[in-house]
């Protein structure tokens, strides 16, 4: 049974910086891709940051310059580095993860996701 496991969410002012931790268990990062996706209310989710195996990361226009993803296989960890937040980030912040190469941000096309962590940017 795959599971997702989100932490490090929380509230920040304009400028800070966080970083988000996702914990996989019982999934094989071998031919998969894994991603952040961020949903704001009353808004569509939309792909952050993608991660295939071995692959080049992708990132949303909106955050390239600022956040970036990363793994670490030993651990089944994946991770966002968020730097330079601004109130627009705000958010429930889902880590997924897909069985398939390149998936990149399309968030239909993941099969697993965490249960979300909240970040909240203040200006």
């Amino acid at each position: 049974q795959v599971q997702l496991v989100e932490s490090g969410g929380g509230s920040v002012q304009a400028g800070r910086s966080l970083r988000l931790s996702c914990a996989a268990s019982g999934y094989s990062y071998y031919k998969a891709s894994m991603g952040w996706f961020r949903q704001a209310p009353g808004k569509e989710r939309e792909g952050v940051a993608s991660l295939e195996n071995g692959g080049r990361p992708k990132y949303a226009d909106s955050v390239k310059g600022r956040f970036t993803i990363s793994q670490d296989n030993a651990k089944n960890s994946l991770y966002l580095q968020m730097n330079n937040l601004k109130p627009e980030d705000t958010g429930m912040y889902y880590c997924a993860a897909g069985e398939g190469y390149e998936l990149g941000l399309k968030w239909w096309a993941y099969k697993y996701w965490g249960q979300g962590t909240q970040v909240t940017v203040s200006s």
